[in-house]
């Protein structure tokens, strides 16, 4: 069943998603060469509770840390460890928090130092697509009119591969929440959207083949042909005149332009 919320929820809905959006900023100003990925959700951890929060993914089914950090041809679900990041990494970085009874889940996909021009081209165009999303999420449309806007964006236009097996969701009270938002499918198809939906939208692009493969760890997720791979993530709610963010990208885009270690697209 699809919960609609009210606009006092909706703010709190909105307060996590900001949280979200503060902590994947400060990523963006911790990332350099030499750093580890368990350096970074240490430090992610302790400023989501240092503001009374929990974070949404530790422990959930069992996921062992605070964020998900993939790296390269890792599309999502990265275990953060300890090898340093170096030059060159494509770093996606995605994040849960809960807080005031409701959560809120972002990505962005940070590179360290300078990328060739097909790993540029598949960081613009995954952003591009993420917005095209959520340009479709208004009431009297469906999800499937978010999905095409994806998928043929990415396909279509600029031949990158789309994830099938992998989708955005609902978002609430539970971290993932009905209906399921793919970033594949026909306009017109699905379920209809209503004012007061909050959707995860979260396109997952690879620069090579759509087909995944999941390592021995339980849940890391990487391309078939080990290509690399970007992921960008909103929290948004469906309104009548169009989307309303509740996640806020403009703050992690502010650090990266800060961080001389990382590229800005």
């Amino acid at each position: 069943m699809i919960y609609l919320k009210t606009e006092e929820e909706l703010q709190k809905i909105k307060a996590s998603s900001l949280l979200v959006s503060e902590t994947l900023a400060l990523m963006a100003s911790l990332l350099e060469p030499g750093i580890t990925g368990k350096q970074l959700d240490v430090q992610a951890y302790e400023f989501i509770r240092s503001q009374g929060a929990k974070p949404s993914f530790l422990g959930y089914n069992g996921f062992p840390a605070t964020l998900c950090i993939s790296k390269n041809e890792e599309v999502v679900h990265g275990i953060p460890n300890d090898q340093p990041f170096k030059e060159g990494d494509i770093v996606s970085v995605d994040c849960g928090v809960f807080f005031n009874g409701f959560h809120g889940d972002s990505a962005y996909t940070f590179v360290l130092g300078q990328p060739n021009d097909d790993i540029v081209r598949l960081m613009k165009v995954t952003q591009e697509c993420l917005y095209l999303g959520i340009a479709a999420a208004k009431e009297g449309n469906r999800i499937g009119d978010i999905s095409y806007a994806v998928q043929y964006h990415a396909e279509q236009k600029h031949q990158f591969g789309v994830v099938r097996e992998l989708v955005g969701h609902g978002i609430g009270r539970s971290l993932h929440e009905p209906p399921e938002v793919p970033n594949f499918g026909k306009s017109g198809r699905g379920v209809l959207l209503k004012q007061g939906m909050t959707l995860a939208i979260e396109p997952m692009i690879n620069l090579g083949t759509k087909n995944v493969k999941h390592l021995k760890d339980g849940w890391t997720v990487v391309t078939a042909d080990r290509k690399p791979s970007a992921h960008y993530e909103h929290t948004i709610a469906v309104g009548k005149e169009g989307a309303i963010l509740l996640s806020d990208h403009s703050k992690i885009e502010e650090k990266v332009k800060n961080n001389t270690n990382l590229y800005a697209v």
